[in-house]
């Protein structure tokens, strides 16, 4: 499949430069770039009759670009949808579904502090009276 995908994808750009290429050579209606760009070669390769046939090579073209276009992306739906999962993708895990139960409280525990836990904290004693007393 990715070989006709390859060759397809190589059509399209085939038909979109040669749709450019034809859409530039036409001679436009007030002589504008297709007259400077092969408008007058043009008319002496395929004669008088020169507007109709890039028309109808414009046409052409422009359907074949679409039908190419739209094959392509039938092409790569088709690719993705039926490719083989690659040998480094991560795998695909199954989770079970479990209906959600109602929030409970955390467990609390009272834990009485033991002698290890608790530290002695000396009592700050007023020091005595520093001042002088008067005689």
């Amino acid at each position: 499949m990715s070989i006709i995908l390859t060759i397809l994808t190589v059509l399209l750009i085939g038909v979109a430069l040669f749709l450019i290429l034809v859409v530039l050579a036409q001679k436009a209606k007030d002589g504008g770039m297709g007259a400077a760009m092969g408008g007058g070669m043009a008319e002496a390769a395929f004669g008088a009759d020169t507007g109709n046939v890039l028309s109808k090579a414009t046409i052409n073209a422009a359907i074949a670009f679409f039908v190419l276009a739209f094959a392509l992306y039938l092409g790569r739906i088709y690719q993705r949808t039926h490719a083989a999962p690659a040998a480094g993708a991560l795998p695909t895990i199954a989770v079970p579904v479990t209906p959600a139960a109602a929030p409970t409280a955390p467990a609390t525990t009272t834990a009485t502090p033991t002698a290890a836990d608790t530290k002695a904290v000396p009592t700050p004693t007023k020091p005595a009276d520093q001042t002088p007393k008067k005689p």
